[in-house]
């Protein structure tokens, strides 16, 4: 008599999950990496945002950059104003957003109270999960970076 067996081998099972295995220890570390490659990108699209509506702000409102990021926010009722300009998402003024915590600092007020200068830091929540660079921006809206230390006006521009 010829018996039929139906199935697989554990052999078959074993090599078939060695293989799953090899391609996730592939894989896994790549995907990582395109997901910092993605927040930092985001990072520095964000950094640009931020300027831009700065200086949206100073036009506007003539009264030199915004206090601070919150003040780019959209109103909750009524209309824009100095207070609440609506000129950037509601996640990005909270200052974290992509995996990037953002650091906004305006700089001494003049005689009249206005924000002539800021400085604005964007650095990993986590490095070598969230992010790798640390990326630095002012005024004349130059993005800076910088590999290991928060970035500041005397790294080299992207």
């Amino acid at each position: 008599m010829r018996r039929t067996v139906r199935g697989f081998s554990l052999i078959e099972l074993v090599v078939v999950v060695a293989i799953i295995l090899i391609l996730m220890a592939i894989a896994i570390p790549n995907f990582l990496r395109a997901r910092i490659a993605a927040n930092e990108a985001s990072a520095v699209e964000n950094c640009r945002t931020i300027s831009t509506a700065n200086v949206i702000y100073w036009t506007t409102y003539g009264v030199g950059f915004a206090p601070s990021l919150s003040n780019f926010a959209t109103p909750t009722s009524g209309n824009v104003s100095a207070i609440s300009a609506g000129l950037l998402d509601n996640i990005l003024v909270t200052g974290t957003k992509s995996g990037y915590v953002f650091s906004y600092v305006p700089l001494t007020p003049d005689s009249n109270g206005y924000f002539n200068d800021y400085t604005l830091n964007a650095d990993p929540l986590t490095i070598g999960v969230t992010g790798q660079r640390h990326f630095f921006t002012d005024e004349p809206a130059v993005i800076r970076v910088n590999l290991t230390v928060p970035a500041s006006d005397t790294d080299p521009p992207l």
